[in-house]
C-alpha cells in the first residue's frame, strides 16, 4: 500500500438540527470537551496514519479554514475544497474536489467521531481489486440510529444499503467512513446540476457487488444533534480524565 493515506472530510452542511448555534458557528467548530470538534477529528485521523486531509466546506467555511489553516498543528496537511454558494450534495462536494483526490481515499463526515482505525478500509481496498469501495459498518440493530446495511453471509460484503428500508434484516449501519477509488467519483456528472448524494453512490456499488465491508467494533459518535454532542462530550471528557 502506498504511504500517503488521504481522508476527505465533508464539512459543508447547514447543520439545521443544531440551530440556533450553527447560524453563526459552523458545526465543525462547536465546542466538545473544551475544544472545537474539528481538532479532535484531525488528531484522530493523524493517530491512524492519515496525514493528507481534504476539507470540503461550504456553509460558514471561513471560521473553519481560519482556525485549521494548513493543519500542521494536528499532524496533518489540510487542503480546502469550496462548494460555492449552491450546495452540491455529499457526492457532489467530493466531485468538486476531484483534482485533489488520491487514487484511493477515505471519505468521512465533519460531524462524525469514529473510535476505530480510519486506515483499515483503505488497507482492505488496496488488498482487493474486486471492489471499488469499502464501507465501515457497525452491528447496530437499530440501537444508535436506523440500521441501513445488510451484509453478505460471510460478512465481507455490503449486500444491500438502503436508508429508507426499515425491515429487521437491516441490522448493520453505515459507520461514517468509506474508502473509494478515485474513478468512482470521476464517473459522476460534473458539479452544477442536481445535488448528488454519497448514499446513492454507495447503494449503487452495493447493488453491483463492488462494495466490501469493514467491521467496526465500537459505537460511533456524532455531533449532528444536541444529544449526540452531549454524548461525545461525556465520552471525551471521561477519556481525558482517565489518561
Amino acid at each position: 500500500m502506498r504511504e500517503k493515506l488521504q481522508a476527505v472530510v465533508l464539512a459543508g452542511g447547514l447543520a439545521t438540527r443544531m440551530r440556533p448555534r450553527t447560524l453563526t458557528v459552523p458545526k465543525s467548530m462547536l465546542e466538545v470537551a473544551g475544544r472545537p470538534f474539528v481538532e479532535w477529528q484531525l488528531e484522530l485521523l493523524a493517530s491512524c496514519g492519515i496525514r493528507d486531509v481534504v476539507m470540503c466546506v461550504a456553509h460558514l467555511a471561513e471560521p473553519i479554514e481560519a482556525h485549521v489553516g494548513d493543519g500542521a498543528r494536528w499532524g496533518v496537511r489540510v487542503r480546502w475544497a469550496h462548494e460555492g454558494p449552491k450546495l452540491l450534495g455529499t457526492a457532489g462536494a467530493i466531485r468538486a474536489a476531484l483534482e485533489l483526490l488520491e487514487p484511493s481515499f477515505l471519505v468521512t463526515y465533519g460531524d462524525s467521531y469514529l473510535p476505530f482505525d480510519y486506515a483499515e478500509p483503505l488497507r482492505i481496498l488496496a488488498a482487493h481489486e474486486d471492489c471499488d469501495g469499502v464501507m465501515a459498518v457497525y452491528r447496530n440493530e437499530g440501537k444508535w440510529d436506523t440500521s441501513n446495511v445488510i451484509l453478505s453471509p460471510d460478512g465481507a460484503w455490503v449486500e444491500r444499503y438502503d436508508k429508507a428500508d426499515k425491515t429487521p434484516a437491516f441490522d448493520h449501519i453505515d459507520y461514517g467512513a468509506t474508502a473509494l477509488r478515485r474513478e468512482v467519483i470521476a464517473r459522476l456528472p460534473a458539479p452544477g446540476g442536481q445535488p448528488l448524494g454519497l448514499d446513492a453512490v454507495q447503494r449503487d456499488l452495493a447493488r453491483a457487488q463492488r462494495l466490501r465491508a469493514c467491521l467496526a467494533r465500537e459505537r460511533f459518535f456524532e455531533i449532528g444533534s444536541p444529544e449526540g454532542l452531549a454524548e461525545l462530550d461525556r465520552h471525551l471528557t471521561k477519556q481525558k480524565s482517565s489518561s
